[in-house]
Order: C-alpha cells, then sequence, then structure tokens
C-alpha cells in the first residue's frame, strides 16, 4: 500500500474520532468502553486472568482495551501513531493507567525492547501500511506459546471488496480482505489459528476476532 493512501486513512481517522467523542460525556463513556472491553473478552473466552505479564495493545486509540490494565497484573505498552492528536480528547488521560506506557508511533517504526506474552490488535491490521511484514512483525515479538488476539472487518464479496479498495468509499481502512484472505496472510506469517469469533453480520462486512497462537516447536 502507497504510505499516501495510509496518510489520508490517517487524516480521517483523527477526524472520526474528534467527530464520534464531541457529545459524549468522558466518565460516561469510559465506563462503557470498560464494560464493553470485559464483554468482549467474554465472548471469545480469553479470561482476563490470561493476560500475560508483558502485554502490548497495537493500534490502541484513545480508549483501547488497555484502560482495563488496572484489572492485570501486566505492564502493557499502547502503541498509535495519533496519540498525540488524542491528548485533546477528554476520555484520553494517559496518567489514569500508571501500568501503561505509550508511544506515538506507527507499528512500522515501533521497535520494541521485549517481547510480549499477550498482543491485542484491535480494529488495527486493515490501518497498517504493509499488511504481511507487520504479521510477521507482530509474530517476532510475541513470545513463543504467547497470544495475538486479532480483529477486523472482512469483506463478505469479492467484487464489493474490489469497488471499496479502487475508488475509494472505505478511506479508513486502506486494506480491503476477505476472511479467508485474512485467513491465508495470518498463517503464512506462521501464527496458529485458536478460534475465529464472527462477532457481527453485515451485508458488505463481518467483523471477526482471531486468537492466534505462536507456537514454535524444536
Amino acid at each position: 500500500m502507497k504510505k499516501t493512501r495510509w496518510a489520508i486513512a490517517q487524516f480521517f481517522e483523527k477526524w472520526w474520532w474528534n467527530n464520534y467523542l464531541k457529545n459524549k460525556e468522558p466518565n460516561k463513556y469510559l465506563k462503557w468502553k470498560k464494560a464493553y472491553w470485559v464483554s468482549f473478552l467474554q465472548e471469545i473466552k480469553f479470561p482476563i486472568t490470561a493476560i500475560g505479564k508483558q502485554c502490548a495493545d497495537i493500534g490502541c486509540g484513545p480508549a483501547g482495551i488497555f484502560i482495563l490494565s488496572e484489572n492485570t497484573n501486566s505492564k502493557w505498552k499502547a502503541v498509535d501513531p495519533l496519540l498525540k492528536n488524542y491528548q485533546g480528547l477528554e476520555i484520553f488521560k494517559p496518567k489514569k493507567y500508571p501500568n501503561v506506557n505509550f508511544e506515538n508511533v506507527s507499528f512500522e517504526d515501533y521497535k520494541p525492547k521485549h517481547s510480549f506474552n499477550t498482543i491485542f490488535c484491535i480494529n488495527a491490521i486493515n490501518h497498517f501500511i504493509n499488511l504481511d511484514k507487520n504479521l510477521k512483525k507482530l509474530f517476532k515479538i510475541l513470545e513463543n506459546d504467547g497470544n495475538l488476539i486479532l480483529s477486523t472487518d472482512a469483506h463478505n464479496y469479492k467484487f464489493l471488496k474490489w469497488i471499496l479498495y479502487t475508488l475509494p468509499f472505505d478511506i479508513l481502512h486502506p486494506h480491503q480482505y476477505t476472511l479467508a484472505e485474512y485467513k491465508a496472510k495470518i498463517e503464512a506469517a506462521g501464527f496458529k489459528i485458536e478460534a475465529i469469533k464472527l462477532k457481527k453480520k453485515e451485508f458488505i462486512f463481518s467483523y471477526y476476532v482471531f486468537t492466534l497462537k505462536k507456537q514454535i516447536t524444536d
């Protein structure tokens, strides 16, 4: 994917968050969002107690799953290239999360100092500049026997995928793939697919959550 297309998507991502949150009361929204993340983990049968000691939230946004950090005994890394832009949002108060180290950088440029037991990459892979390269990077920074929880929208119909990519109507998401194509890319990166949860089905897209494992045998 060209960086120009990615930059355009990032611009509209900033606009979307500002527009989405402008009429929401911060404390009420964060309370709802925490409940959402708890429910999210329950639905995919990944208990909060399964989160490892070193955890990462890649493409975290202003209210990612890192907001559950105080309910864990983990040290968290939250990575997003738009964190500086989120500073102006009332809901984003990094000081509220002492277990989280925030890094304002794209995943492409992120240089971790250690690997992680658990990685969350929620609604982020279709924002990557180079999807295949970064799936391999996720595999590399995940510890052996670690878990990657990854979610994305996938096209239900191939012909609509090409229409939305070419025009493009779905400007926020530079990558447009079907479930089968995402599965192939994930497995090509080395991951074992433990489970796929269909969380929401609509006409054009369906929203899936993948529970992935890194298992390297000698």
